[in-house]
């Protein structure tokens, strides 16, 4: 049987001086070796070691950029391999990235490649204890290199991140900072065995929608040692309680092999039945029945369908899971911390369980990051939560030339076959708005017919997944209209991303298009006070301070947040709210936008938000901040992609209101429309019956006597039904006659937390606790809740030991009313 040992002990890192000693370089390490972790990297080593300061607080990014420049030697010792087995590999999940991986004194290979991994035969040279090391070299210096030679390449972003296959946000980006980093980032071990082993298992798994039987169909790929090659071999499958068993005979290296579960619990996406997950455990043996290795995931019966047809609206969009179509409501995820080694197993499941709270049912691993370690695709199997995997091209032009080509295809093949058992994987697609970039952005004149990934995209990707990966869709880019016969994001087909909307325009110009799924929107707000008090510990903080500054990446970004409140607000007083205000900016924003397209279903089919988690402390477009904290917006997310949803819209100029029904179940009842004045009174009232069938919209007129409004400065309109509310405002804020907010708070201390309840004695608009300002541990299950006079909220406060009734709520309670400082920031 293989066996498999981790080689994590002894490891050592040190600084190489041969090309060049950085100045900035702590003195100890010009001569010493420090202790180093596997996985890691350089970053978080010397983090452990004392040298670097951390590199996400204040303006320390900085002071650690001479550690991408520098090169790095890891360093242990192995001991001898178990003369029992025939062979000893030395395997690579994941070298971070230009590495020379050496073993007593011979040097074995050479990588440049961060996404893929590595096997050498070491069994010559493990007869003996012996030292292995891996020579990194700059990663910053080989794209420098590779890009002298190939020639410049159009890039949305200074640094050469089309030039090597390596995280292209390492490199930083518009929400996240320059952290060039190297290491083992993935578990570096040794295999021994005999014989043969499962060098590559594909299943193709698939089920029968009349007789509901699940097909398993495994394409295996094996290695065999000199004496393995001439002997038979049996493979046998197991799943759902069902055994399938095919020879192997001698000389032949590829089986396939077809196992069928009947009456197989097909997997659904949640909130669309359950997740049944099965074990499929693959066993290689010889002819005498000894086992020789083993392979062992879980995987799910389902059926999975891009529909792309035309219709008279254009080219739609839709996700189809065992024949159901979908409203896909997603998020994009980018690395869930720019130093990658320290996302865990119980990391990924608190941030992706999170995204399913917030009744989030797709999320798309963005194409500028990483293809994520197991244990993420194995938590969206259980969640039910859906995933579009980018391939790793995003935001540049990527020459086709070696030594760049053989890296994708290899990278494409090996992660391809990696992550095709996983049920929850429902898309492949080959880039992030390179083809956009190509048609929009002027590349095509800039580039004077070299190559950059057209060829990728729209022929060996989608060439490598129909031959990998046969039951899933590809898509080549988004955004991207499905050909040249259209402009990649153009509304009415295919995919689009919405960024007129923030870098130029109101989000309420959201409402002017109906686009067929977008794929990319998003607005930014700052992150918790508590997340900016621990980045920037001794900063008076201010929009324009220097911290806060640095923590802001986006291109004129402040200056976008600015003109977004003056749309709607008056200039804000002071710090306090004008973080306040662009965090509710940030989701009314995000609202304005999924409401109207949820209206338009099955038109528009689908949402994904820019982006739900972040990777350092930043004001950035994230939902959830990069100390974990929930904004606003993470609660109104919840909200806005419930199965239920009430909103007000317009349709050719009258007001309607939509009943979004994306449950299974029929939505039948009774609303309550009125029209109040800003005093609460209610001014005109209609009951509306309602019959809205599953996963369907059914549009309400709103009677003319209650649509109306003498003056819409003064006038408000809300709806009613199963507990639900939805609020219309006509006027902005600036515009409206609030009166001066006032209330009754009481705090009631519960276990570890306390539970805060408030009484409106006037209407508040977007009443919001922070729950992190009276203590940095603690969080509420609420967000922005706006109260009627007489009405109560109740905001459940976890974390929060030092709770007591009388606590003073006023730094921590604000709402759009409440009485302002006299002289604006």
């Amino acid at each position: 049987m293989t066996v498999r040992t981790p080689i994590t002990d002894g490891w050592t890192l040190r600084l190489d001086t041969t090309r060049h000693t950085p100045e900035q370089a702590p003195s100890a390490l010009r001569t010493d070796a420090v202790p180093a972790q596997v996985p890691g990297c350089v970053h978080t080593d010397l983090l452990a070691a004392g040298l670097i300061p951390d590199p996400y607080l204040g303006l320390n990014e900085h002071a650690v950029a001479w550690i991408g420049r520098a090169d790095w030697t890891y360093g242990t010792t192995l001991p001898a391999r178990d003369r029992a087995f025939e062979r000893a590999d030395l395997v690579f999940d994941g070298l971070d990235t230009v590495a020379q991986v050496t073993l007593a004194g011979r040097t074995l290979g050479t990588t440049r490649n961060m996404h893929r991994g590595y096997r050498y035969d070491a069994t010559a040279l493990l007869d003996a204890e012996a030292d292995l090391t891996v020579h990194f070299a700059s990663a910053c210096t080989e794209a420098e290199a590779v890009r002298a030679h190939l020639g410049e390449r159009p890039n949305s972003y200074p640094e050469p991140t089309n030039y090597i296959r390596k995280m292209a946000c390492s490199f930083g980006w518009d929400w996240g900072p320059t952290l060039v980093t190297a290491g083992i980032w993935r578990q570096a071990r040794i295999e021994q065995w005999s014989t043969a082993r499962l060098a590559r298992v594909r299943p193709h798994t698939t089920v029968d929608p009349a007789t509901g039987t699940g097909t398993v169909e495994l394409h295996l790929d094996l290695e065999r040692t000199a004496t393995g090659a001439g002997r038979d071999l049996t493979v046998t499958a197991t799943a759902g309680g069902r055994t399938a068993t095919a020879a192997v005979p001698a000389g032949q290296d590829t089986a396939v092999l077809v196992l069928h579960v009947p009456d197989a619990a097909p997997w659904w996406p949640r909130g669309y039945g359950d997740q049944p997950l099965y074990d499929l455990r693959l066993t290689l043996a010889a002819e005498d029945g000894t086992a020789l290795d083993t392979w062992q995931r879980r995987i799910g019966f389902r059926t999975v369908e891009l529909d792309t047809s035309a219709d008279e609206h254009g080219t739609g969009f839709t996700l189809v899971v065992n024949g159901t179509r979908i409203f896909a409501r997603g998020v994009n995820w980018i690395p869930d911390d720019t130093l990658i080694t320290r996302v865990t197993p119980d990391r990924y499941r608190e941030r992706l369980q999170q995204a399913a709270d917030a009744n989030v049912d797709l999320v798309r691993v963005w194409g500028g990051g990483i293809y994520e370690n197991e244990a993420f695709y194995d938590i969206c199997d259980e969640l039910g939560l859906m995933v579009w995997q980018d391939f790793l091209f995003a935001c540049a032009a990527y020459p086709e030339e070696q030594p760049l080509r053989g890296e994708v295809e290899a990278e494409a093949r090996e992660n391809v076959a990696r992550l095709m058992p996983h049920a929850s994987l429902v898309l492949w697609n080959g880039n992030n708005e390179n083809l956009w970039g190509f048609a929009e952005w002027g590349w095509e004149d800039e580039l004077k017919s070299d190559s950059w990934g057209e060829g990728y995209y729209l022929g060996l990707l989608p060439r490598i997944v129909a031959q990998t990966d046969p039951t899933r869709p590809y898509w080549a880019g988004s955004p991207w209209s499905g050909s040249w016969d259209h402009t990649p994001n153009h509304p009415d087909h295919g995919t689009v991303h919405s960024w007129e909307v923030w870098n130029r325009r109101d989000y309420t110009d959201y409402l002017a298009t109906v686009p067929r799924f977008v794929a990319e929107f998003g607005w930014q707000a700052p992150p918790a006070f508590a997340t900016l008090r621990r980045a920037l510990p001794d900063e008076a903080l201010a929009p324009d301070s220097p911290g806060m500054l640095h923590h802001q990446k986006a291109e004129d970004g402040n200056g976008k947040l600015d003109r977004g409140l003056t749309h709607h607000f008056g200039a804000p007083a002071d710090f306090d709210e004008w973080h306040y205000l662009t965090q509710v900016n940030q989701a009314r924003a995000i609202a304005t936008g999924v409401e109207h397209w949820r209206s338009h279903w099955p038109l528009c089919a689908g949402t994904v938000l820019w982006q739900l988690n972040d990777c350092w402390p930043v004001t950035s477009w994230a939902a959830i901040d990069g100390d974990a904290r929930p904004k606003p917006l993470y609660h109104e997310l919840r909200r806005i992609y419930a199965d239920r949803l009430l909103t007000f819209q317009q349709r050719e100029g009258r007001l309607v209101l939509a009943v979004v029904n994306q449950s299974a179940q029929p939505w039948t009842g009774t609303v309550t429309v009125r029209r109040h004045h800003a005093d609460g009174t209610a001014l005109a009232t209609a009951e509306l019956t309602f019959d809205a069938a599953p996963r369907t919209v059914a549009l309400l007129d709103v009677p003319d006597t209650v649509a109306d409004a003498a003056d819409t400065t003064e006038e408000l309109w809300t709806a009613d039904a199963d507990t639900l509310r939805a609020w219309h405002f006509a006027a902005t804020d600036a515009e409206f006659a609030y009166p001066d907010a006032a209330f009754d708070a009481t705090v009631t201390p519960a276990g570890s937390g306390a539970h805060i309840t408030v009484t409106a004695r006037t209407l508040l608009r977007d009443l919001l606790l922070q729950a992190d300002r009276l203590h940095p541990g603690a969080r509420t299950d609420r967000g922005l809740t706006t109260l009627l006079p007489g009405e109560s909220a109740v905001f459940h406060v976890d974390d929060w030991a030092a709770a007591l009734p009388g606590t003073d709520l006023t730094t921590a309670l604000r709402c759009i009313n409440t009485p302002r400082a006299e002289q604006p920031l």
